[in-house]
């Protein structure tokens, strides 16, 4: 027992010797046997780096470019409609309610009319197709390459229940931008005017399920559809 004793002396010794004692200050890099991310290779803002040759770690845009969110006039132009940041008021347009409830409808400012709307709905198909499709598919059907993974709890927007007038236009934009269970909201990734664009381009989809094959331009549309596959094989 007594050679335990001794032991544990030394020990206690060694680690009160080895560790500096609590509030002393040392030029030397502490010992630290779990770093947590202490040391990163970053630049924190208003801090001095010594990488540039001016000493200054604030550097100005690239020339040409802009800070996501922080357009140079306040908006810019994408598929022809006006967009108008990242959102942070309490109207429709941002939020997708009226006085704490959902609404149906695109909001006026959107600035839709019969010039735009084609381009903004083609706007609304690339970005469904970058952010929605791979778990959604790609028509909305719910089984995009995530669900062949196994990923549970992803919506069939061709249900009824996604429909209107039960599913308004400003739930769905809601969960784009918030998320909903297994989803992440996407307000931080995609402007108001992308997010407003997916709701139209996934009210298309669920329009086009109900569309007739007999219809001329819907048959012409497919059987073009089919060629372009067929020649890709």
């Amino acid at each position: 027992m007594k050679y335990f004793f001794l032991a544990y002396a030394i020990i206690a010794a060694l680690v009160i010797g080895l560790l500096p004692m609590r509030g002393e200050k040392s030029p030397d890099t502490p010992l630290r046997l779990f770093p947590d991310m202490d040391d990163q290779d970053k630049l924190k803002s208003q801090k001095p780096s010594e990488f540039f040759a001016d000493g200054a770690g604030g550097r100005h845009p690239v020339a040409g470019t802009h800070p996501l969110g922080f357009l140079p006039d306040g908006q810019t132009d994408l598929g022809g409609v006006p967009e108008y940041e990242f959102g942070g008021g309490a109207g429709y347009y941002e939020t997708g309610g009226i006085e704490g409830y959902y609404s149906n409808g695109m909001p006026e400012e959107l600035g839709l009319n019969d010039d735009n709307v084609d381009a903004f709905i083609r706007r609304g198909m690339e970005v469904y197709n970058v952010n929605c499709m791979p778990c959604h598919g790609e028509s909305g059907d719910g089984l995009g390459v995530a669900a062949s993974y196994g990923v549970p709890g992803i919506a069939n927007l061709t249900l009824d229940n996604f429909k209107h007038p039960g599913y308004p236009d400003g739930r769905l934009y809601d969960v784009i931008t918030n998320g909903k269970g297994n989803m992440g909201g996407y307000k931080h990734n995609l402007p108001l005017r992308d997010r407003w664009a997916i709701v139209a381009y996934v009210r298309a989809l669920q329009l086009s399920r109900k569309a007739p094959l007999s219809e001329p331009s819907i048959q012409a549309a497919f059987e073009a559809q089919l060629k372009e596959e067929q020649g890709a094989q």
